[in-house]
Formats: structure tokens, C-alpha cells, sequence
């Protein structure tokens, strides 16, 4: 009778865990589904000459992350009879997240005609002597 009684309880037991297991809720996944366009500007190719008219603005844009610490730096000094720097301004990723990129750009002003290069490093945080990367670009003043 012992054993009839303890088989009823431990039957009761594992019917009543199989009742009332609590409803497993999945958790959304963090993973965008769908691709959000990118509204940057994109990167000015390096290989390529850049033409511009004298007088005339134009943009170096080079790809970068605020939230590493690294910048670009202009290496070495410009030719200021044929160019001037006239602004930089850091564009980031939208929705900005942790850890999420963007881009530099530099705007200069083209002054006279002529041919010139432009060299940027980019520089870890707290080392100005050093680049980790470096890019010239060969511009073309007519």
C-alpha cells in the first residue's frame, strides 16, 4: 500500500511540473532584418585625380570612427598658393550607436591652377608622430 501511495504522489508531482512549466518568451533579436541605407557621403577614391576649378570648394571625405579615438591629420604642410583647408566636420552613422562609424570631411578652396598633393594620416589616440594609415591625393587646378 506504501508503494501505491508514493507512486500516486510522484505521478501527481510530475503531472503538476508539466502543468505549470512558466511559457518560455523569446527574445528579440538584436540583428537589423532590413539593410538601412547609408545617408554618408561616400569616401573619396584616392587613385582617382581630383579636377577642380579655381575658386571652387571641394570635399575630401575619409572614412572614419570618433568612438576609436583615431582622427586624420593633414601630413605636412599644403601648398598655400594653390590651396586652402576651409573646414572639417565628422558625419557619423545614423543611428548612432556604440561603436558605430562615419566619415571626416575636409573642405578646401582650390586658389590658383595648378597640380599639388594632399597627404593624411591616421592617427591612433594620443600618438600625433605616428600613423597607423596614410592617404595622398594628387589634385588637378584648372
Amino acid at each position: 500500500m506504501k508503494k501505491i501511495c508514493l507512486l500516486f504522489m510522484v505521478t501527481i508531482l510530475l503531472l503538476g511540473c508539466a502543468i505549470f512549466t512558466p511559457a518560455v518568451t523569446p527574445t528579440p533579436s538584436l540583428v537589423p532584418t532590413i539593410a538601412t541605407p547609408s545617408t554618408l557621403p561616400d569616401p573619396t577614391d584616392p587613385s582617382q585625380v581630383l579636377f577642380v576649378k579655381s575658386g571652387q570648394n571641394f570635399d575630401i571625405v575619409l572614412p572614419a570612427n570618433a568612438s576609436t579615438g583615431y582622427h586624420w591629420q593633414i601630413i605636412g604642410a599644403l601648398d598655400v598658393t594653390l590651396l586652402q583647408s576651409t573646414g572639417q566636420n565628422y558625419l557619423s552613422e545614423q543611428p548612432v550607436m556604440p561603436g558605430s562609424g562615419g566619415v571626416e570631411v575636409w573642405t578646401f578652396s582650390a586658389l590658383a591652377p595648378g597640380e599639388t598633393k594632399i597627404e593624411f594620416g591616421y592617427f591612433p589616440p594620443g600618438n600625433t608622430t605616428q600613423p597607423d594609415e596614410t592617404i595622398i591625393f594628387s589634385i588637378r587646378i584648372e
